[in-house]
């Protein structure tokens, strides 16, 4: 099989590798309009540290004392959504800022992944079946204007793999043949998203496709913590959105996961999201302790950060806010006895 070219999430930090050579080249990326940009997450840790400055300020909770000890960063666009599990309704930290639907990008992608894992779920270790690459995703395989993933007509992947480049590479072609082989069609399937966000309670949130490719795919940061919530509770989901990296079939070398954040500040997952016009999304996971030592879950959805500049301004945004309200989060919960309420 001829080698094919790779081009991952705009909102990913990794090197692009060079086929002829195998070499690592810069890494290029492209908007959703197709105009190219470079990635640049890597070499920005100090401008991430002064973005966490510039892009958040101090919210002080208005809700019922002890829900929130002090005060936590928040960004100062867009909107986020924090809960921390296990500490009832003082769990709940609240929606910052607009709360109107926003295009989801890729994190759209977490809600493909649930469904999948909903109809063929998978025991921790099991591969699944062996799905075969059509010719359609492979052709779709060598976009240069969206998320792909090297993939040839005829292979054959486990689900697992498949689950794997969708969350870590954010292969669009790779969302809509999980789509067609769940459903038939990305229709259909897409049918199966918005009734499982129906279920799920997230009553602000329309999906039109299944790699979030669609600006028209749009959810709030509230919503997208309701669907975190539930993925969370999976095995196989909680072990692959905190893998750190992985292979691609026909690819040399490992590609880094693009959550930036796993292994800083305890972060387990989920997923990034950056595109024209999303700005950049992020969903994350992250483990904390107690007053008492109990270890607890922190859920956040971030959205629509940096509208106006190019995905990936928008996503370092939503890395660096992030970072910065873990931190808090942390410090908070580290004063909070929840069995003393």
């Amino acid at each position: 099989m001829s080698p094919i070219p790779f081009s991952g999430d705009p909102g990913a930090g990794q090197a692009q590798p060079s086929w002829s050579t195998g070499s690592w080249l810069p890494p290029r990326r492209y908007d959703r309009s197709g105009r190219r940009f470079t990635a640049g997450l890597a070499a920005g840790a100090t401008a991430l540290v002064a973005l966490a400055v510039l892009a958040v300020d101090v919210l002080t909770s208005g809700n019922s004392p002890g829900t929130v000890a002090g005060s936590l960063p928040r960004p100062v666009e867009g909107q986020t959504s924090v809960v921390v599990k296990g500490l009832g309704a003082h769990g709940d930290l609240g929606t910052r800022g607009e709360r109107t639907p926003v295009p989801l990008a890729s994190v759209t992608k977490v809600m493909t992944a649930y469904v999948i894992l909903r109809d063929r779920p998978l025991r921790a270790g099991e591969d699944g079946p062996l799905v075969t690459v059509d010719r359609t995703a492979a052709n779709e395989s060598v976009s240069a204007v969206e998320s792909s993933v090297p993939v040839g007509e005829g292979m054959r992947l486990s689900e697992r793999q498949l689950l794997e480049l969708l969350l870590f590479l954010s292969g669009n072609s790779i969302a809509r043949l999980l789509a067609r082989w769940n459903a038939g069609s990305q229709e259909a399937f897409v049918t199966k998203m918005n009734r499982a966000a129906r279920d799920l309670g997230m009553r602000h949130t329309t999906y039109t496709g299944a790699s979030g490719i669609e600006p028209t795919t749009t959810s709030t940061s509230a919503n997208q913590v309701r669907l975190a919530r539930r993925v969370m509770r999976d095995e196989v989901s909680r072990t692959v959105v905190a893998m750190p990296s992985t292979t691609a079939p026909g690819a040399p070398g490992t590609f880094r996961n693009t959550n930036t954040l796993l292994g800083t500040a305890s972060v387990v997952g989920l997923k990034t999201g950056s595109g024209t016009p999303a700005s950049g999304a992020l969903m994350w996971a992250a483990t904390a302790s107690d007053k008492d030592g109990r270890e607890r879950l922190a859920l956040r959805g971030v959205l629509h950060q940096r509208g106006g500049t190019e995905p990936q301004q928008g996503l370092r945004a939503a890395l660096a806010t992030s970072h910065a309200l873990i931190e808090g989060i942390r410090r908070w919960l580290s004063t909070t006895s929840p069995g003393t309420r």
